[in-house]
């Protein structure tokens, strides 16, 4: 089953918002069989809405449209649709009525303007909203159909789950079509360049067949991505699995997990079984490894503090680095940040620590430690590792790729791997 998207909002086309709608659409139809062919961003203008509303049902018949059903007047899509069908809006008076309720249990009258949301084209499916106030909208007709969803990317996604794949998938298997899927595996990995990488997997490509590969940088590591495009789901989900088989032992202790898989969750589960507490001491990174860490639910079982130590007095005043290391080695060194991870652990009593140090830039360099320059340091029980790396980017960049690398050191520590 082939459609088309066509996402509304001048947002999108300056660039203030990013589409992630497209790409959560696109995943979610993939996966009941259905193919989007063609994506098509237009602004917050009738005219511009209606000419790619009805070129995309004159190529396949069905479109999904995002945006512009708001209250406001640059939410125009009901109406531009409305008048491709020739269905004028009606009010809904079971939606209405709906609408009114959601204000009186916030406590607040429904403003006049609300009232234009429980507007509809003459014959559409009402697609029930329980994120917002924007019901979704299924209309068929002469032209073919049209799904009008919110833009709010938690309403677009709640009305998708539970409201549009339930229809489409009903509608591909009504038509006799083959159950099929296009799905996807991803393995990820870290501490590894993608032209590395490649050169490791380069003789297993050829062999992955049905199913593609796709190399995905990113700060944090390169993702896998296999695809299979147009199986059974069964047979998709096997072919997916001997393929991720055949790729892990390339990828060695490199690959931390698949999917969405967080390194973060993946070192407080490591700890949590190893029944072990963790301390964090950080420079350059202020505080992004322990925010990290911290995101996961259920951290504070495993997390106990850490110490935001940018300036040398702080290093030497709480984190026990003493004067005559700082002045000799300076604050980016191995001394130090051995030092950082060993003194952390011992003084919120952990028997884990983890410690980062460097000079994220754009200024700071020298010579003998240029920016990008950067030491960390684990300590697990009596055992201790300290790595130095060179990170390209910016400081952003810099400071991203440090708390990757510590969460990786620790991992690596708590799996017996070499550092």
């Amino acid at each position: 089953m082939d459609l088309e998207l066509v996402t509304i909002g001048t947002e999108l086309l300056l660039g203030f918002t990013i589409d992630t709608n497209a790409a959560h659409l696109g995943r979610a139809l993939a996966s009941v069989g259905a193919r989007v062919v063609r994506r098509t961003t237009v602004g917050d203008e009738g005219t511009t809405i209606g000419d790619a509303v009805r070129q995309a049902l004159g190529r396949t018949g069905f479109v999904i449209a995002t945006g512009g059903l708001g209250p406001t007047r640059d939410d125009v899509t009901k109406k531009v649709v409305a008048d491709l069908f020739g269905a004028p809006l009606e009010v809904d008076r079971a939606y209405l009525e709906v609408l009114r309720a959601r204000f009186a249990r916030l406590g607040r009258a429904m403003p006049a303007i609300n009232r234009s949301q429980a507007e509809v084209p003459r014959g559409a499916v009402v697609l029930p909203n329980r994120w917002g106030t924007a019901p979704g909208l299924w209309l068929e007709g002469p032209p073919g159909t049209v799904v009008m969803l919110p833009g709010v990317p938690r309403e677009m996604q709640g009305l998708l789950e539970h409201e549009v794949l339930p229809r489409v998938q009903s509608r591909i298997s009504g038509a006799g079509r083959p159950a099929v899927v296009t799905a996807s595996r991803t393995l990820r990995t870290t501490g590894i360049a993608e032209s590395a990488l490649a050169e490791r997997i380069g003789g297993l490509e050829d062999g992955m067949a049905p199913a593609t590969l796709a190399y995905l940088p990113g700060v944090d590591g390169v993702d896998l991505r296999l695809t299979v495009w147009n199986l059974p789901a069964d047979l998709a989900n096997r072919t997916l699995a001997d393929r991720a088989d055949l790729l892990r032992p390339a990828l060695g202790t490199h690959l931390y997990g698949e999917g969405d898989a967080d390194l973060a969750a993946v070192v407080l589960s490591l700890l949590r079984d190893q029944r072990l507490t963790l301390a964090v001491a950080e420079s350059c990174t202020g505080g992004l490894l322990g925010a990290r860490l911290t995101a996961v639910p259920g951290s504070s079982d495993v997390v106990v503090g850490g110490v935001v130590a940018y300036a040398n007095a702080v290093k030497t005043a709480h984190l026990g680095v003493s004067v005559e290391v700082l002045q000799r080695e300076g604050a980016v060194s191995e001394p130090t940040v051995r030092a950082m991870a060993r003194n952390v652990a011992q003084r919120f009593g952990t028997r884990a620590g983890i410690a980062v140090t460097g000079i994220a830039g754009p200024g700071g360099g020298t010579p003998e430690k240029p920016v990008g320059t950067v030491w960390i340091a684990a300590v697990l029980e009596d055992r201790q590792e300290a790595v130095q790396r060179r990170f390209p980017g910016d400081r952003e960049d810099v400071r991203r790729r440090s708390a990757q690398a510590a969460l990786d050191l620790m991992r690596r520590l708590l799996q017996g791997q070499p550092a």
